[in-house]
């Protein structure tokens, strides 16, 4: 993984967590995730519509930007109803960690990518510590009833999430080699705002979509803008290293996203957490010395 890579997983990783942490915050998330996407949209037209001027895109490229945008339509929507009813710092490990568990397998099968032995030892690391932050203390019950943390609605949610967060993974691999990278984030935030339009305002209501705006104005322009360069980044880092070592390596976020929970929602904390951090952070210096 090169080392510029590393630094827009890092960077890209942080963006992440804290956009997370607004929504979580917030009094409606689904209201609030489609309010992010539309703020983002708006206050980056100009860029968007530079960016395509001097980057014309072809057929290729918006059938990849078509099954992305239907992919983050059901991201948005199930990773706010998973904050609707579970913990910042359960449903954002769960809903991370599915992508490295599934994602270097299917960019082996899909993308024909290698993986090396050190690189596989510190995905290892990042699933094992993202399991250990979401059962631990329940390690027993989980090895006999294998199904009963699915109990918990919020923690459908999440592996539901996570499948998700994996296939949109491998097919913005190959749409960032399409569409310059920039370029497709802004294309998905604008496809994915407008295809919840109908959902939001219907279901919800444009009463409920003011109220969710005066309330929030402020986080949701700040956590829009985070989003958008949060999973820029990532893109960028796409096209320039494999899906199977930058999926992995963002998930150190999730250690942000724990201690977030932890200091600034107040939510419990204990050695399972902290070794389970450790465990990904162990990981992602694997992967980043690996060739």
């Amino acid at each position: 993984m090169t080392a510029l890579s590393l630094i827009l997983v890092l960077l890209a990783a942080v963006a992440h967590a804290s956009w997370n942490l607004l929504l979580k915050r917030s009094a409606d998330p689904e209201i609030f995730a489609w309010c992010l996407l539309v703020s983002a949209t708006v206050l980056l037209a100009p860029l968007g519509i530079t960016l395509l001027w001097f980057n014309p895109v072809g057929l290729p490229g918006l059938w990849f930007v078509l099954a992305t945008v239907g992919l983050h339509v059901f991201y948005f929507s199930l990773l706010s109803r998973g904050y609707a009813r579970g913990d910042l710092s359960l449903v954002y490990p769960v809903a991370r960690g599915m992508g490295p568990m599934l994602v270097p397998a299917l960019a082996v099968i899909f993308l024909d990518e290698t993986i090396k032995p050190l690189a596989i030892t510190g995905i290892a690391a990042i699933i094992g510590g993202i399991y250990t932050i979401s059962w631990w203390g329940n390690f027993h019950q989980v090895l006999r009833r294998p199904l009963l943390f699915l109990r918990s609605a919020g923690m459908i949610y999440a592996v539901l999430t996570g499948l998700t967060i994996a296939a949109y993974s491998i097919i913005d691999k190959e749409g960032v080699g399409h569409i310059q990278p920039i370029l497709y984030m802004y294309f998905l935030s604008l496809g994915t705002a407008v295809m919840l339009a109908q959902y939001i305002l219907v279901r919800k209501g444009f009463a409920s979509v003011r109220e969710e705006w005066h309330s929030n104005a402020g986080p949701i322009t700040v956590a829009g803008l985070l989003t958008f360069t949060a999973y820029g980044l990532v893109l960028t880092a796409f096209s320039l290293s494999q899906v199977s070592y930058v999926a992995p390596a963002r998930e150190v976020g999730i250690v942000i996203g724990v201690l977030m929970g932890v200091y600034l929602l107040k939510e419990p904390f204990g050695g399972g957490r902290l070794l389970g951090s450790s465990f990904i952070v162990g990981g992602l210096v694997l992967i980043a010395f690996s060739p």
